[in-house]
């Protein structure tokens, strides 16, 4: 688990492709890896990867087949950027929102533009992710936890401040480009619930009904 602040702005150095899967070899920057054992997590642009190896300045990691197809690693090069977070700890700040590390997919860059001190952004995602991207909600782009404040169907805008630009990868983002994004955990599972079919698992049937979350704060 994840808050999507971000620790540090990676490199990566080495790319080994192993048949459909990826190995990764990543200079960490400025993250401690004081406290960082074989087998622990670390977001990579928002992508849950597990260290297989530790180095001095970084750590190697494996990604599969599946979460290549889902992310923008496919397409990442020698040199490319990317924004790391260690996993959080019992008496970790929650700072951000809770993030799985676990892509939902991609979305791409329409439009950027400066206001004022900060950068704007306007992104496309991905239709069927749509419906779990709310005004006001929480989305995790390329790692970073960041707020959405407008939505048009399956567009949504973004305003990031100086110093989530400064200490991430976000501040050379520019239209055309594509970005890992996770939806708000908490929405994926409110939707199962909303869906599940007691007939089709004979299981119980939910108590959660859309009057309960009303009457609960989670829909206006």
């Amino acid at each position: 688990m994840f808050t999507g602040i971000i620790e540090s702005v990676g490199t990566l150095r080495k790319i080994e492709r192993l048949g459909d899967d990826i190995r990764l070899n990543v200079s960490s920057g400025k993250l401690d890896l004081s406290d960082v054992r074989l087998g622990d997590s670390i977001a990579t642009n928002g992508v849950c990867l597990t260290v297989v190896e530790c180095l001095s300045d970084g750590y190697v990691a494996d990604i599969s087949a599946e979460t290549v197809s889902l992310t923008g690693f496919a397409n990442y090069q020698v040199g490319t950027k990317v924004n790391l977070e260690k996993a959080v700890t019992p008496t970790t700040r929650l700072g951000g929102h809770m993030v799985s590390g676990h892509v939902d997919g991609i979305a791409s860059v329409d439009d950027r533009q400066i206001r004022g001190k900060a950068i704007e952004f306007w992104l496309t995602a991905p239709q069927e992710l749509a419906r779990y991207i709310a005004h006001k909600g929480s989305i995790t782009i390329d790692g970073v936890s960041l707020t959405v404040n407008e939505v048009q169907e399956n567009r949504f805008r973004l305003t990031i401040v100086p110093h989530t630009a400064g200490e991430t990868t976000l501040i050379d983002l520019k239209a055309g480009d594509s970005v890992n994004i996770e939806v708000d955990l908490i929405a994926r599972h409110l939707e199962r619930l909303m869906t599940y079919s007691s007939e089709a698992t004979q299981g119980p049937e939910s108590n959660v009904t859309m009057d309960l979350l009303a009457r609960s704060g989670f829909l206006r």
